[in-house]
């Protein structure tokens, strides 16, 4: 990056993007000793980190937050637009973590767009206390919400936010804190939220969607939106319906949206909402019954049922799925139906082979050893790309016979990262 900077002027250099950013860079770069400070302090106005620090290596988040991310505002003094993000779609950099600093930290009077992982649901709402009193755009990434947190946090109606994201790749039972929040934005154009919410007797449908959030935006024109609860079926006084649930959106005017039912482990029903086209690249818990619809922007993605899952299931997936790149299975379920095999044969050719042209990471850990014949088997899918793989070590021995089988050979050809348990 220096040599580059270093070549000649760029006079109008105003954006700057940072692959493979570490605290390190900010350390050795970001510094009135540095020969770049001139570029950085003077020119740019718009920066994006790709932020390859990993959250479970840093020992303290507050250090993180003064010595990287506060000061990135206070050295680059014409900042308006700074947006870090992780490598993929649900990489864990080190989070804003602001409860236990000055109220100072991490301010500036012309920010404007920020979008940023944060540790905790609270150091979201102090972005939101005065200290960046120029900020239109704001999107978050949260990695817990505390339900028993007593911090008390002052905030005013936020006349000037446009726009707001908000998303939870955790389940957290504090909905109300969420609504309560939104409540203040009466001013919001855009808005976007990913919840999966637990510990309710009600599915968060339509009408709460309208009563909760829609209610307290007049001037919203665009609401993109997954939302999640999950329910302990034993707790249900009613009889969960993926219409009834639709027609509850229907009812409020929502047209571009569907719903999905589908029961896990542990007695849950896992009950979603969410604006098409899907436009998240992550998605958790879809089961066997799933809309028949493509979800052009997912490349991470769970499934999970207490039925099993047959190989038309896998077929659907990947046509459903174009850019799946992460694909975890948890389902404990065999895919013997009936004392009948789904394949009697390596070579029974009943159903056609899949193929999964970019997925590269297959979690199997927790599925039954039927799956990883599903996938290692080449007469049954085709995963040219596949890198990463985590599996039982039995459940991998017995497939690949100790990794003699001819047919799971190409499969197995480039994964360098074979994670037993």
């Amino acid at each position: 990056m220096k040599r580059i900077l270093l070549a000649t002027d760029y006079p109008n250099l105003t954006e700057l993007k940072i692959y493979y950013f570490k605290q390190d860079i900010a350390l050795d770069y970001f510094t009135n000793e540095s020969s770049l400070r001139s570029i950085f302090q003077e020119q740019i106005t718009n920066l994006t980190l790709i932020n390859d620090d990993k959250d479970e290596m840093i020992r303290s988040l507050e250090n993180y937050t003064t010595n990287v991310y506060s000061h990135i505002l206070t050295f680059f003094k014409n900042l308006k637009e700074l947006s870090i993000m992780g490598p993929s779609a649900i990489s864990m950099y080190p989070g804003l973590s602001l409860c236990y600093l000055p109220s100072t930290t991490f301010s500036s009077p012309i920010l404007t767009h920020l979008y940023i992982n944060v540790k905790t649901f609270d150091d979201c709402l102090y972005l939101l206390d005065g200290r960046l009193r120029k900020l239109t755009t704001l999107c978050v990434n949260i990695y817990s919400i505390d339900e028993y947190s007593r911090i008390v946090h002052n905030m005013d109606k936020l006349f000037n936010l446009k726009c707001f994201s908000l998303k939870s790749f955790v389940r957290f039972k504090p909905y109300d804190k969420i609504v309560s929040l939104l409540r203040h934005m009466s001013y919001l154009e855009k808005l976007t939220l990913y919840l999966p919410i637990k510990g309710r007797n009600r599915v968060i449908d339509g009408t709460y969607v309208q009563h909760d959030i829609l209610d307290y935006m007049p001037q919203l024109h665009s609401f993109t939106f997954y939302i999640c609860t999950y329910v302990e079926t034993i707790d249900l006084s009613y009889k969960l319906s993926s219409e009834d649930i639709q027609q509850t959106l229907t009812n409020i005017g929502q047209e571009h949206v569907t719903s999905m039912v589908n029961y896990i482990q542990g007695g849950i029903a896992a009950c979603s909402i969410f604006s098409l086209p899907f436009e998240f690249d992550y998605l958790k818990d879809l089961g066997n019954k799933f809309p028949n619809i493509v979800f052009s922007y997912v490349t991470h993605l769970l499934v999970e049922d207490t039925n099993p899952f047959e190989h038309e299931f896998f077929m659907r997936i990947a046509r459903s799925f174009p850019l799946l790149k992460c694909l975890r299975i948890f389902n404990i379920e065999s895919q013997v139906l009936d004392g009948l095999m789904t394949f009697s044969s390596d070579n029974c050719q009943l159903h056609s082979i899949i193929e999964y042209p970019h997925l590269t990471t297959l979690d199997v850990q927790y599925a039954h050893g039927d799956y990883v014949e599903q996938f290692l088997n080449e007469t049954k899918t085709f995963i040219p790309c596949l890198t990463k793989f985590l599996v039982s070590g039995d459940h991998l021995k017995a497939v690949t016979k100790d990794f003699r089988r001819e047919e799971t050979r190409r499969n197995c050809a480039k994964a360098n990262d074979i994670f037993q348990i």
